[in-house]
């Protein structure tokens, strides 16, 4: 008997939970499998390309229907086996199952289909880099748990695949560093034991330092970063792959400065990773931020760094650039904004003030393609298209854009 299905579920073109076979042809940026039905699109998580599998259908959208993998009937040869047991239950991971060789090139490939449909960009992506550490490279991680019910705390751990609230425990992690794993037994134990004290559910920081392993937000982290040392407060963002930062950063510094470009504007500087990793090629470097204290931690960055070029500012997201006097034709600016990307006005602010150089680092080449559109429109001509693998077996990377002003 089939299970009823959702009040809101359009039984067009399939039923619920009908079972059909497909084969998928490619895969998504969010990391499912694409297969189609008669032109119809079908969305299959799990699922590789060259596959043959048995898929059964939950949802059917306007133009695509989405289901859960069921059986491999013909896999791909470059299918492996997961290293993490909870693969596949856990929603942090989407492709421990592909091979790595195949996973960078599927990210390569993803970021010119995005040029390409989102804003009518052909240009050669460059391959997708990465470094040897795949596994154990990320510096923090955030569990959650649910209050407390009858019986102690549930499940510590992430959001299961394709839920909004359901968690899965999570005892180890494949992709934390060694230190995260090890430190994780003896603080999961101290959430159990202190079940009662919470009130409801929380977010616990596990973040490993030079220092060792921190879990309170407001503590000071350390990273190294090459020969550079830089402290910031545990909880606040800071790159979680130390392993592949001096390649990303090193890139970064030899899009940006050229000949002829004399001076440097980091314009979401943070505690001032690529300010402070790329003065040495510039003669004044300033970075720019609305937080203060994110600029304080910069400029004792620079200080304990022995770094004397480069000056920090705090500004309005509205005025970033008011204080800015360096000669825009000798000028290049690094742009690292939120997932969300540059607002509108920000793009406005960046093209009036006219560097003959921007390098775009993004962690959701989405946002970015919507905002190379923008650029494009305003004079900027894309030189360099650079992906990089800072969170390996997941979807999620880095994408470094290089434009240079027309003229």
């Amino acid at each position: 008997m089939m299970p009823r299905p959702p009040k809101k579920f359009v039984a067009k073109p399939f039923d619920y939970h009908q079972e059909i076979e497909v084969v998928i042809d490619s895969l998504t940026n969010l990391g499912s499998g694409v297969a189609r039905v008669d032109g119809w699109v079908v969305f299959v998580p799990f699922s590789l390309p060259g596959e043959t599998v048995k898929a059964r259908v939950y949802r059917n959208d306007k133009n695509c229907s989405h289901a859960d993998l069921m059986e491999v009937l013909v896999p791909s040869p470059d299918r492996i086996a997961p290293v993490c047991p909870l693969f596949g239950e856990c929603g942090g991971c989407q492709y421990q199952h592909l091979d790595y060789p195949k996973q960078l090139a599927w990210k390569t490939r993803q970021v010119g289909e995005l040029m390409k449909h989102m804003a009518a960009v052909v240009f050669p992506v460059n391959p997708c880099l990465s470094t040897e550490q795949t596994w154990h490279y990320r510096s923090k991680i955030t569990p959650h748990f649910d209050k407390a019910r009858e019986g102690g705390i549930g499940a510590i751990g992430f959001l299961a695949n394709g839920q909004r609230f359901k968690l899965i425990d999570v005892p180890q992690c494949a992709i934390a560093m060694d230190a995260i794993n090890a430190a994780l037994p003896e603080i999961r134990a101290g959430i159990h034991a202190k079940a009662d004290s919470f009130k409801r559910g929380s977010t616990i920081l596990i973040r490993a330092t030079g220092d060792g392993v921190e879990t309170d937000f407001k503590a000071t982290a350390t990273e190294r970063v090459g020969d550079l040392t830089f402290r910031f407060l545990a909880g606040d963002f800071f790159q979680n792959n130390p392993f592949i930062l001096p390649l990303f950063t090193g890139y970064v510094a030899k899009q940006a400065a050229v000949d002829g470009v004399r001076f440097l504007v980091d314009a979401y500087c943070g505690s001032g990773l690529f300010s402070l990793t790329l003065a040495k090629h510039f003669e004044k470097v300033a970075g720019v931020e609305v937080s203060e204290t994110s600029c304080e931690w910069a400029r004792k960055n620079a200080e304990s760094n022995q770094i004397e070029n480069a000056t920090f500012l705090t500004a309005s997201a509205e005025d970033i650039f008011a204080e800015i006097n360096f000669p825009a034709a000798e000028t290049a600016v690094v742009i690292d904004p939120p997932r969300k990307g540059c607002t509108p006005e920000f793009i406005d602010q960046l093209v009036r003030f006219g560097p003959v150089r921007v390098v775009y680092v993004s962690c959701d080449p989405a946002t970015q393609v919507r905002d190379l559109k923008l650029l494009a429109g305003a004079g900027y001509e894309l030189a360099d298209v650079q992906p990089f693998d800072l969170f390996p077996h997941t979807r999620h990377l880095e994408c470094v854009m290089t434009l240079v002003k027309n003229g």
